[in-house]
């Protein structure tokens, strides 16, 4: 029985192998490439043809590169170094005052009871303003009239009828406003180069793309411990009306260009010809009778919203790519746009 049983085995195992070996044979065979097929007449045939195309695409390549160096440089502006004048600035921001303002207090204390005065009034020394009743609950006294102690306009009224006010109540407030100030706080690091005279551009939000003239007139003699600042008053200067524009008012938000040094007939270019790369400036010069840009390495010195100084790296004459010198490397060959 065991025989029996054993020889069963082998044959099943044979059959099993012998049926693998033909699905196999027949899956190579579907797969075999036709190409293999073809007639060697074909073959050869597409081994010309293929010789032919790369002998054309050598041919193409070589008038690819022939076109290539045909072709012409990089487009750019080229602007002349110059001697010329740059200012170096700061941007602030500062408030519009009159001139001198003074705030108006009553002699005794008391309860308002009229305000003879609005804000905006020109009012002259001397002039009532106000009037109080100093009485209490039981007495009797007369009404108190509050005189003001100099000539000008009410800027503020911070008190309402029917207040009662301290002697040391603020009534009124009046302002010179004809003579008219901006003040301003200017950082520490810039505070050694702020002197008396320095001139500045006032610019205002109501009036956007105008500049006034100002300069500096008063300036505190310490910095403030708090903030790091020194406060200045900036004077507007007359215009060509011959006076202060009278749109100004006091009151209104200001924006300050302040020059803190300057400097005249030093070379400089523009600031879009600079290019900043690995810690230093560069510039590409191009020659006369040249279209050859060359990478050159300077130094700045006074730097304004459009120009700066060159201390070194540059003469006055030579051409400096303006624009377009973002695409450019050392040697390349460059065609200049009016």
């Amino acid at each position: 029985m065991k025989n029996k049983k054993g020889k069963v085995t082998v044959v099943l195992v044979f059959l099993v192998i012998v049926v693998l070996v033909l699905i196999i044979f027949n899956i190579v065979r579907r797969f075999i490439p036709a190409v293999s097929q073809q007639p060697e007449s074909q073959s050869t045939a597409a081994s010309q043809s293929g010789g032919n195309a790369a002998q054309t695409g050598t041919g193409s390549q070589g008038s690819g590169r022939g076109q290539g160096s045909q072709r012409s440089g990089t487009a750019v502006r080229i602007t002349p170094v110059v001697l010329g004048m740059v200012e170096n600035s700061v941007i602030l921001n500062g408030d519009v005052l009159s001139s001198s303002q003074v705030s108006i207090f009553p002699l005794m204390p008391g309860k308002l009871t009229e305000l003879r005065v609005r804000e905006g009034d020109r009012v002259n020394r001397g002039q009532v303003i106000a009037m109080l009743d100093p009485s209490r609950p039981g007495d009797s006294f007369f009404l108190n009239p509050v005189t003001t102690t100099v000539s000008g306009v009410v800027v503020s009224i911070p008190v309402n009828t029917g207040d009662t006010l301290q002697t040391n109540s603020v009534i009124c407030v009046i302002g010179n406003l004809s003579d008219l100030k901006v003040e301003t706080y200017v950082p520490e690091r810039y505070s050694v180069t702020v002197h008396k005279g320095l001139p500045a551009q006032v610019s205002f939000e109501a009036m956007p793309g105008e500049f006034f003239p100002a300069e500096v007139d008063e300036l505190s003699p310490v910095l403030d411990p708090a903030s790091r600042t020194l406060r200045i008053s900036l004077r507007l200067l007359p215009g060509s009306a011959g006076r202060v524009d009278q749109r100004i008012l006091a009151g209104m938000f200001a924006t300050i260009s302040l020059v803190t040094s300057s400097r005249v007939d030093v070379p400089v270019i523009p600031r879009t010809a600079l290019i900043h790369t690995y810690g230093s400036w560069i510039v590409f010069v191009v020659a006369e009778d040249s279209t050859v840009a060359r990478r050159r390495e300077v130094t700045l010195g006074l730097e304004s919203e459009t120009m700066v100084e060159i201390l070194s790296g540059l003469e006055t004459g030579e051409q400096v790519v303006s624009e377009g010198q973002n695409f450019l490397a050392d040697g390349d060959t460059v065609r200049i746009v009016e």
